[in-house]
């Protein structure tokens, strides 16, 4: 059997693999079974290759600019406590999770920074009333963590 690696262009962030518009290789089975049909790359020929331009500058709008400003939007995260209320049972298991989208809403509510919900990382859903930590990627070289107090209502 043969591993012949699959050239593909990204359309959306894979951790551990690149941000959108960059050019990929890998193999192929990876590439035909889960990226493609998640829609999380497309297959790279000379005509796809002119739109990594178009991916890479919409995805430059969204991004934080540079590292100065992941830096100070982490400090900015590292200081802000976000309160999430949700319905809860009399034990503090709620009714539902709290997921990304959530977590980026409550962020914003609270006055941080504009965050985008495919770089918060919840590595299980929050199910329980409490408080957690939630990991979030601001540029490939800076991580912030962010403290989610989720109470029962």
């Amino acid at each position: 059997m043969s591993r012949t690696p699959m050239k593909l262009i990204l359309t959306q962030e894979v951790s551990g693999l690149g941000a959108p518009g960059d050019v990929v290789d890998v193999a192929g089975g990876y590439g035909r079974n889960y990226l493609i049909p998640r829609g999380f790359a497309m297959r790279w020929t000379r005509g796809a290759e002119k739109q990594v331009g178009l991916i890479q500058r919409a995805r430059s709008v969204r991004e934080i600019r540079s590292l100065d400003d992941a830096k100070a939007a982490a400090g900015e995260l590292q200081n802000l406590t976000v309160r999430l209320p949700r319905r809860a049972g009399t034990n503090g298991r709620l009714f539902g999770s709290v997921g990304p989208a959530d977590i980026a809403d409550a962020v914003r509510a609270a006055g941080g920074p504009e965050l985008d919900r495919r770089r918060i990382e919840v590595p299980d859903p929050i199910k329980t009333a409490g408080t957690h930590q939630v990991k979030v990627r601001l540029h490939p070289e800076v991580n912030a963590t962010v403290n989610i107090e989720v109470v029962g209502a």
